[in-house]
């Protein structure tokens, strides 16, 4: 049987993504099964975006991943949209379906794997407190709503985008949603099973901030979550611990989506503890 030297292709486009360390998750899966595939980190301004998912398309990648800026504005050069990307608004993972790409949203999925496996939580009744509008916020608002969570109240700066979010919310997942424009510190009420951090605040390297919130209030057990992978342990975090409350880091998130990613691309059942090492080894050094 004569050798095979030809790589399959996968990656990440954005801007900026220079410090994005999906690569090394999936490099190290790739491995780990015998793969020869290959995970390109790619740098793609706005201008270039329709090119670049030319270009993918022509060198035959079996799909990639989306990050900021172009989570949405990749939809109209794809051939097709999952029900679940369309209705949070943003695709995440793009796989090839014959010459046909197709647009995924896995930011929420993996989030709600976390909450399920390594936090041993079921969201299905729970009344969910979230922090911010943007497009984590939306994938992780519609996968806990689609879970069956009772009510979900939105905490965010921007009216307008928040209001927009909770509309779309009750009404494609027929969820209770109500919004709370953040002014100052806000004090959370208690009466919540989750709050869930799906803003920006304290990645790195503003390792030292934290949302403007008080976790005084919230009852023993209730989870507090947090997107922010890098550190893995914020300061939102250490202050959760510090009240004695349950925590899950975004690392649980950023892993699980790559398993998904990983999944639908091969079609092989991910090894999600060495995805797991790798990502925390790469943030560690």
């Amino acid at each position: 049987m004569p050798a095979n030297y030809k790589a399959e292709l996968v990656g990440v486009i954005g801007q900026p993504v220079a410090e994005n360390p999906t690569g090394v998750m999936q490099e190290a899966a790739f491995a780990a099964r015998g793969l020869n595939w290959r995970y390109l980190t790619m740098e793609v301004p706005p201008s270039r975006l329709a090119e670049a998912v030319a270009g993918a398309r022509a060198l035959g990648f079996r799909g990639f991943n989306v990050t900021i800026p172009h989570k949405v504005a990749v939809m109209q050069y794809l051939d097709g949209v999952s029900p679940e990307a369309r209705m949070i608004g943003a695709v995440n993972t793009v796989r090839r379906e014959g010459d046909c790409f197709i647009g995924e949203n896995t930011d929420g999925k993996g989030f709600l794997r976390g909450v399920r496996v390594n936090a041993g939580v079921d969201p299905k009744g729970k009344r969910v407190f979230l922090l911010g509008a943007g497009g984590a916020a939306r994938a992780i608002a519609t996968e806990l709503a689609l879970a069956g969570a009772a009510e979900i109240v939105v905490l965010n700066r921007t009216e307008g985008r928040g209001a927009a979010m909770v509309d779309d919310l009750c009404k494609n997942t027929g969820v209770k949603a109500s919004l709370v424009v953040w002014r100052g510190t806000h004090i959370i009420p208690e009466g919540f099973d989750l709050v869930v951090n799906a803003t920006s605040v304290g990645l790195y390297p503003d390792v030292d901030a934290m949302p403007d919130i008080d976790l005084g209030r919230l009852a023993p057990g209730t989870l507090v979550c947090d997107a922010v992978f890098n550190p893995p342990e914020t300061r939102l975090l250490r202050t959760a611990k510090s009240l004695g409350l349950p925590v899950l880091d975004g690392l649980s998130m950023l892993v699980y989506q790559g398993v998904i990613g990983f999944e639908i691309w091969t079609g092989q059942a991910a090894p999600e503890t060495v995805m797991y090492e790798a990502l925390q080894k790469a943030l560690r050094d």
